[in-house]
């Protein structure tokens, strides 16, 4: 809370002055206008609510996040058409996009050449599935690799270890990008080691969301990582108000060296490895791998990086790790790091998830902590129940967001209907985020099956196909799901007021 207090008293004089700027703006042209400024406001508004809402409509854009827009316009003509100019449209998140393209073009992409060798060797086997990689390839522009090792961690204390071992062996650069960073055993024992390894001449840096960790990190905090030598940036401050506020990095990212990389659910925070206790048992899920699919998180960092820091990445210093992959590697699947991006035309992973319910032929399961599905992927798990496919779906019986859980609990009862079955994880939380489907491909990352993820902020997932993670998951599923309490149509029945209440949320759901 005193860090939330902090942040507003350093933000509000900025607010302030951008409020009063508009207000004196807004005077003048009134006097210009001959105090005609209302009148005038109120036709270019209406003209615009006229034409947004054929546009909307016409657009090709996830069905109800068009009709929560069409209603708040035709309700209320100039704040909806204001709203809309400011929060709802992708161009909204323009000077992001430019930041990025700008970053990038110094930083040598991941290299794909092989990914269409390993197509042809994936189509000989599950042509649909190749069809559904090279399509995810093409989007994101990130290679198909062949899996070098790659282990999977139940649990965030299972990672932490781990993590604390690869950092100690650290010779060239650390990179981290999080979502959140707040002080605690965690990020505290991982601050100690970053700070050793500075002085030895590592090259560290951090990146964590403002806003995510708006509660927890501040320029305090970066000024004692400074202090211990450790470049830090925040990614897309907050200190005014505008549109790209919206689009936050929700990203998990550690890079080594360029030779291991974790991703995962987990953020740095205590909570997250059950040294404190936050909504029950806190279960999440992460990841290290080794091997060519490294390089893929370490561009990553480097294009966020570069496009929010003074002091950008050098060339060279990722390049030559890039070069000294082995190009041997043990047979062990294959594996596509990838970002969504708010600012691409395609909603990679609400589209991969979409497609990878039709072609799961076996079942397909999930872990989600929040379930607010558009249309269309909503349509795509009735659908695949409904065609007789095993699905699954597994969310928190505590929830940390009273109303987005009882949001979650609202689409129970279509999706059970239908036949897709519902683990509520009685122990506590689940902040995990993944996907398994026959056996033979899966996928793990920062990805709730909600709109923030899907449509709104900067995410990183990767998919596995016939990699030993795969069983490692299964498994872990399974175990997991012993501690959870199926719902059922008996368990979930409501009166008519609870029901419109819940019609209502799921109208309001892609602004939560």
């Amino acid at each position: 809370m005193k860090k939330i207090i902090g942040r507003i008293l350093i933000i509000l004089p900025a607010i302030v002055l951008q409020v009063a700027w508009f207000f004196m703006f807004l005077t003048n042209l009134n006097g210009v206008l001959n105090n005609n400024l209302g009148k005038v406001l109120h036709i270019i508004f209406t003209v615009l609510a006229v034409i947004f809402v054929p546009y909307l409509v016409a657009k090709r854009e996830e069905s109800s996040y068009r009709l929560l827009w069409v209603l708040v316009i035709v309700a209320l003509p100039i704040f909806g058409a204001m709203l809309y100019l400011m929060l709802g449209h992708k161009s909204t998140g323009k000077k992001l996009k430019f930041r990025l393209k700008h970053a990038n073009k110094d930083l040598k992409s991941p290299d794909c050449s092989s990914t269409e060798e390993i197509l042809s060797d994936i189509s000989k086997s599950d042509i649909r599935i190749a069809q559904t990689l090279r399509h995810l390839s093409g989007s994101t522009n990130f290679p198909i690799c062949k899996n070098g090792t790659s282990k999977y961690y139940p649990l965030g204390e299972d990672a932490f270890p781990d993590m604390c071992k690869d950092l100690e062996n650290a010779k060239k650069f650390v990179f981290i990008e999080y979502f959140i960073i707040a002080s605690g055993k965690f990020w505290g024992t991982l601050t100690e080691i970053l700070g050793r390894k500075a002085a030895e001449g590592v090259d560290v840096r951090v990146m964590y969301d403002d806003f995510g960790s708006i509660s927890t990190y501040s320029v305090v905090d970066i000024k004692k990582l400074k202090e211990l030598g450790i470049k830090c940036v925040p990614f897309n401050p907050f200190f005014l108000i505008k549109s790209q506020l919206n689009n936050r990095d929700h990203r998990k990212i550690m890079v080594i060296d360029g030779e291991v990389a974790y991703s995962g659910g987990i953020n740095l925070a205590d909570e997250y490895i059950n040294e404190i206790q936050r909504f029950g048992h806190w279960k999440d899920i992460a990841f290290r791998i080794t091997g060519e699919a490294v390089n893929s998180y370490t561009y990553m960092f480097a294009e966020f990086w570069n496009a929010f820091a003074l002091h950008k990445i050098p060339a060279e210093l990722i390049e030559s790790e890039q070069k000294n992959v082995p190009a041997e590697v043990p047979d062990n699947g294959y594996i596509i790091p990838y970002y969504d991006s708010p600012v691409r035309d395609e909603h990679t992973s609400n589209e991969l998830f979409t497609d990878m319910l039709s072609v799961a032929t076996d079942y397909i399961w999930f872990y989600t902590p929040y379930l607010l599905l558009g249309d269309a992927l909503f349509d795509a798990f009735i659908r695949a129940a409904k065609r007789g496919i095993d699905v699954r779906i597994m969310t928190p019986a505590i929830g940390d967001k009273k109303i987005v859980h009882r949001m979650t609990r609202s689409y129970y009862k279509d999706l059970i209907r239908a036949g897709v079955k519902v683990y509520e994880y009685t122990p506590g939380f689940v902040h995990a985020k993944a996907f398994i489907a026959d056996d033979k491909i899966a996928g793990i990352g920062t990805v709730n099956l909600d709109y923030r993820s899907l449509f709104l902020h900067f995410e990183c997932n990767s998919v596995f196909y016939k990699a030993d993670i795969i069983n490692k998951l299964k498994q872990d599923y399974i175990d997991t799901q012993s501690k959870c309490t199926e719902r059922t149509l008996d368990s979930i029945k409501k009166g008519l007021l609870h029901k419109f209440v819940d019609n209502l949320l799921r109208v309001i759901a892609p602004l939560l």
